[in-house]
């Protein structure tokens, strides 16, 4: 039997990754190494390269005879390549972070890590390019790195994972072939360590990222690529969704060996009835019908701590969902207060409940500087157990139901050190059809809750007294008719329609003004009106003066961001 294994060779551009992944190879498979002319030309990978390791099966994953292969997935690290790199992460077991000893952690090393964080469950670290250091002072060079790292990691999830020094290559590109890699055999007893029997499922649909495409004559079209979920089987049908075309599955292989069959993890070649193989380049190939091609999307979300900078709505981003990449917008939303500390079911949006739309991502920084602002201690603020937010793309993307989703900034200067990845999260309803703002977001019951205040002007009877600042001149106050407020001095009141041109109105108080409402209010119209011409005496003056501060109305209700008649709810 053969366990495959999916190894991610990650790292910053340049610090030897293919060299590295050659050098463990001993079986090429079509992909690998960068195919893309350009790619060798400048020696940089440009695609996710693929080739495999094969060694015994260790005992600590089973007893008998067997192999392990480790499929290594060479992955570009150039900054503008990061989106392939998001691509090939949702296929990774066990990644190895290729750091250059000389230079230690690089911009997009920490972005590998992140993607390792949210993709991946084990790393090894490995410090390439040893033969660079003086003979001498390599033992200490190496030791300060490895500490180095380790502090690195200390808070992720990889805290205290191996980390091994090989020079893949001594003597750079330009070396003959006869020079013997240092390090490598150690790192790879260090990998049989590290492997575990991934949890492999081969039900539900069958999905697979296909990363090389190519005709053989009189065969058909094959394409290559690892399957991330489900199985196939000789004589299935398979979706090219892209393409919207159906094929047969004529034959298959596994690194040069026929199969009749294929599960979640393992890396196929996949023959089919023959089309142009540069229509697909990279992509998805499914069950019929399991993909869907989708205009919008809800997600559950959390942001990535390394990124600057607050998450606002409407903003742009560019979102990565199965294997694509596009630029989107952001909305977000937190559960309404009232169900603030219900459990929260994984991977289902519940459509009945209520949300709270949000200006931003709320996070401990964008919380505490609110609260700053309005007093001076940052109170406990109790942050939503899950957020969510609304994609709305800008073309319309083809992926698995609950993919992963990463939102990044690209456009960040890529020689800026800065994290351009922003937020990751789980893809929980799409939306297909393109008028989903009349027919889908009407369901999505996301309030804004709102607060306005205007103030008494004069009373009128016992029962009823006018207002004035809580609209404009303009304002409609018809469709304000019915709505509840309350005066600052405890009594409930109803607007009972407007009154006058000015943008005033008129307010009914069903169980009527208290006594003290009245002197207040009796107090503040007569010291307008008379404007204070010694009609009263002195002492009554005085008394008065006090309680003679305006009566404020406050009016808060709620609206809902989809709804298409605007109405105010108040609960």
């Amino acid at each position: 039997r053969v366990l495959n294994v999916n190894v991610g060779v990650l790292g910053h551009i340049d610090s030897g990754k293919t060299a590295l992944a050659r050098a463990l190879s001993t079986t090429g498979s079509t992909a690998a190494f960068d195919r893309a002319p350009q790619s060798r030309a400048r020696g940089i990978t440009l695609d996710l390269g693929f080739s495999c390791l094969r060694t015994a099966l260790p005992p600590q994953l089973g007893p008998g005879p067997g192999e392990l292969q480790f499929t290594l997935v060479d992955c570009p690290g150039h900054a503008s390549l990061i989106r392939t790199i998001i691509g090939g992460a949702q296929i990774i077991d066990l990644m190895m972070l290729v750091i250059d000893v000389t230079k230690g952690m690089q911009t997009q090393s920490a972005e590998c890590l992140v993607i390792g964080q949210i993709a991946c469950q084990k790393m090894v670290v490995v410090l390439n390019k040893i033969d660079l250091l003086p003979e001498g002072k390599r033992q200490s060079a190496i030791e300060k790195m490895t500490k180095k790292m380790q502090k690195t990691l200390e808070n992720t999830k990889f805290a205290g994972c191996p980390i091994v020094a090989v020079a893949a290559k001594p003597g750079g590109p330009e070396a003959p072939e006869s020079e013997n890699p240092l390090g490598v055999s150690e790192l790879i007893e260090v990998l049989k360590s590290q492997a575990y029997l991934p949890s492999r499922d081969p039900s539900g649909h069958f999905l697979m990222a296909v990363d090389h495409c190519f005709s053989i004559k009189g065969q058909g079209t094959v394409m290559t690529g690892t399957i991330l979920s489900g199985s196939v089987s000789l004589g299935d049908n398979v979706e090219i969704p892209a393409l919207k075309v159906t094929k047969r599955v004529k034959s298959m292989q596994m690194f040069h060996t026929p199969v009749t069959y294929a599960m979640q993890g393992d890396r196929v070649g996949v023959c089919v009835t023959q089309f142009d193989p540069k229509l697909l380049e990279r992509g998805l190939i499914c069950t019929p019908d399991s993909l869907h091609t989708i205009h919008a999307a809800i997600i559950s979300l959390k942001k990535i701590q390394y990124f600057r900078g607050a998450l606002q709505t409407k903003a742009k981003f560019h979102i990565t969902v199965g294997h694509e990449t596009v630029m989107g917008r952001v909305m977000f939303f937190s559960p309404a207060p009232a169900n603030i500390n219900e459990e929260i079911q994984e991977n289902v949006f519940d459509f009945e409940k209520d949300y709270l739309y949000q200006e931003e991502y709320l996070s401990k920084d964008s919380v505490s500087s609110e609260e700053n602002k309005e007093n001076d201690q940052a109170g406990e603020v109790q942050l939503p157990k899950q957020q969510w937010a609304l994609l709305e793309f800008e073309k319309p993307v083809t992926c698995p139901k609950l993919c992963l989703v990463i939102g990044s900034k690209l456009d960040t200067d890529i020689h800026a050190n800065t994290c351009r990845l922003a937020f990751h999260g789980v893809l929980l309803q799409g939306m297909e059809d393109k008028n989903y703002t009349e027919t889908f977001l009407p369901k999505l019951k996301v309030y804004k809750q709102k607060h306005k205040e205007g103030q008494v002007e004069r009373v009128m009877d016992d029962y009823s007294v006018i207002g004035r600042s809580l609209f404009k001149k303009e304002t409609n106050i018809q469709i304000f008719v019915g709505l509840k407020v309350k005066l600052s001095t405890g009594e409930d009141g109803i607007i009972d329609g407007g009154f006058g041109q000015s943008g005033k109105f008129k307010i009914r108080i069903p169980d009527g003004l208290k006594p003290d409402t009245k002197m207040v209010l009796t107090a503040v119209s007569k010291k307008k009106s008379k404007g204070g011409k010694g009609d009263m005496t002195k002492e009554d003056e005085s008394s008065k003066n006090d309680s003679a501060l305006p009566v404020t109305i406050s009016l808060i209700f709620k609206r809902y961001v989809f709804d298409t008649q605007k109405k105010m709810i108040q609960s």
